[in-house]
């Protein structure tokens, strides 16, 4: 982003509300979180490529994805009540 696009962003910032700034907010803090979830989502893929295919077995695999699963509903949970508090 260019200084002038970035200024003019600042600027819009400012006009909003202490409400509609804490909307950004999160909308800021949930693109974020999408992009830190893309690029996990790309090493494991680019890791899963190095691995020789006999050496995870689809149960293996399904027992990882219900691992990350239960990790990420975790992860969700523990920032709902951290956002109720």
């Amino acid at each position: 982003m260019n200084q002038r696009a970035e200024q003019a962003l600042l600027e819009k910032l400012k006009a909003l509300s202490p409400e509609r700034l804490a909307e950004v907010e999160d909308f800021v803090e949930f693109l974020a979180a999408k992009e830190r979830r893309q690029q996990a989502l790309e090493r494991l893929r680019a890791l899963r490529q190095r691995l020789p295919a006999e050496e995870i077995s689809e149960q293996e695999m399904q027992e990882i994805v219900a691992e990350v699963k239960a990790y990420r509903a975790e992860k969700r949970a523990e920032r709902e009540r951290a956002g109720r508090s």
